[in-house]
C-alpha cells in the first residue's frame, strides 16, 4: 500500500478532531495529497485500517525506543515485542523516514557563508542547492545574488523537476568538505514552482520585483504563474483594513459574493469588519439565499479578485503584509 493511502487512512481512522492539528505541520502539496487521498477513498476495509493502525503504532514505539535508548535498544526492544523479522522491517522503515535531507549539513551555516561558497558556481548548481534548503535560509542567499544571475536560478529552481541522486552526491561531497561537515542524501524531488514562490516570498520585494519582472520576458507563462502562488484568495487576511476597504470598493458586489460562498470563516469576518453594518448584513442575506454555484464560478471570482489586488499592490495603493517586512504607520 502506497504511503499516502496509509497516511490517509491512519487520518480517516482518527476523526476529525484529532486530524486537524496534523495538517498544521504538513506542507501544502503533502496537504493538497492527502486531501485528495482521503477524498478518493469512498471506503475503508476494517482490516486495512487495523493494519495501517498497528503499523503506525510500530513505528510510533520504535521511534519512542530510539529515542530512550538508541537503536540497539529500540531493536532489543521490537524483537521480544514482534520477533527478529518483524523488528527489522519496522526499523528499517522507520530509517528510511529518518534520512535527512541532502545538502541537510547546510541548515546551521550562515546564509552569507553559503552565499561565498556558491556565488561562482553553476546556474544549475545553486538552484539546485537552493531547492533543498529552507526558504528562510534561501531567500537572503538568492538577493544576495546578481540580478541577472538571480533571474537565471530562479528560473532554474521554478523548472525543475528534480535531480540525479549521483548528481547530489557529488555537489554535496564538494561542499560538504568546503564546510567541513557532514551529510546524508536521499532522492526526494527537489524545486518547482512552489519552492520558488517560497523563496521569493522570503526575499525583499526590490529583488522579488527584478525577477518577477526580468521572468515575465524570459517566460510570461512561468512569471504569471508564480504570481498566482504568491498571493490567493485566502491571503486577503494579511491586508490592512485599509486595504481591505479599498479592495471593497474596487471589485464587483457580484463577484465578492461568489468569492466568499466558499471562504473560509477568518477570511469572511475580516472581510465583514471593514463593511458597513448594513453592508456586512446584505451580503450576509444574499449568500443566505443564493443557492448552490458551481465550484468554478467561485476560483473564477476569486481569481478576478486577486487580479484586483496584484494591481492595487502594484500602484502602490494597498499594502500586503507578508513576513520580514517593516510598515511604518
Amino acid at each position: 500500500m502506497p504511503g499516502i493511502k496509509k497516511a490517509a487512512i491512519l487520518l480517516i481512522a482518527l476523526g476529525p478532531e484529532a486530524s486537524a492539528p496534523v495538517f498544521k505541520h504538513l506542507r501544502d502539496d503533502e496537504i493538497e495529497r492527502l486531501t485528495l487521498e482521503i477524498a478518493s477513498l469512498t471506503s475503508v476495509e476494517m482490516e486495512e485500517k487495523a493494519a495501517v493502525i498497528r503499523e503506525f503504532h510500530q513505528l510510533f514505539v520504535a521511534q519512542q525506543a530510539i529515542a530512550q535508548g538508541g537503536i540497539q535498544y529500540a531493536k532489543e526492544l521490537l524483537e521480544k515485542a514482534l520477533g527478529p523479522q518483524k523488528a527489522h522491517e519496522v526499523l528499517s522503515r522507520l530509517t528510511a523516514a529518518l534520512t535527512v535531507r541532502p545538502f541537510d549539513f547546510m541548515k546551521k551555516a550562515d546564509p552569507m557563508q553559503v552565499l561565498n561558497f556558491l556565488q561562482n558556481e553553476h546556474p544549475q548548481t545553486i538552484a539546485l542547492v537552493l531547492s533543498y534548503l529552507d526558504p528562510k535560509q534561501a531567500a537572503p542567499i538568492l538577493s544576495a545574488l546578481p540580478p541577472e544571475l538571480q533571474t537565471e536560478v530562479a528560473t532554474r529552481i521554478a523548472t525543475m523537476s528534480g535531480a540525479a541522486p549521483e548528481v547530489i552526491d557529488e555537489i554535496e561531497a564538494i561542499l560538504e568538505q568546503k564546510l567541513a561537515s557532514t551529510a546524508f542524501s536521499d532522492v526526494r524531488q527537489a524545486g518547482g514552482i512552489e519552492q520558488v514562490v517560497a523563496i521569493l516570498n522570503g526575499v525583499d520585494r526590490s529583488t522579488e520585483r527584478t525577477i518577477l519582472e526580468a521572468l515575465a520576458e524570459r517566460d510570461p507563462e512561468l512569471a504569471e504563474e508564480i504570481k498566482k502562488r504568491m498571493f490567493v484568495f485566502e491571503d486577503i487576511i494579511l491586508l490592512d483594513d485599509r486595504s481591505v476597504q479599498r479592495v471593497i470598493r474596487e471589485v464587483a458586489n457580484e463577484d465578492l459574493l461568489l468569492a466568499l460562498k466558499a471562504a473560509s470563516e477568518d477570511v469572511k469576518a475580516h472581510i465583514f469588519r471593514n463593511m458597513s453594518q448594513r453592508m456586512a448584513e446584505n451580503f450576509r442575506e444574499e449568500m443566505e439565499y443564493m443557492g448552490p454555484v458551481r465550484l468554478r464560478d467561485v476560483e473564477d471570482a476569486q481569481q478576478r479578485i486577486v487580479a484586483v489586488i496584484r494591481r492595487l499592490e502594484e500602484a502602490g495603493e494597498i499594502i500586503i503584509s507578508r513576513r520580514g517586512d517593516e510598515i511604518i504607520v
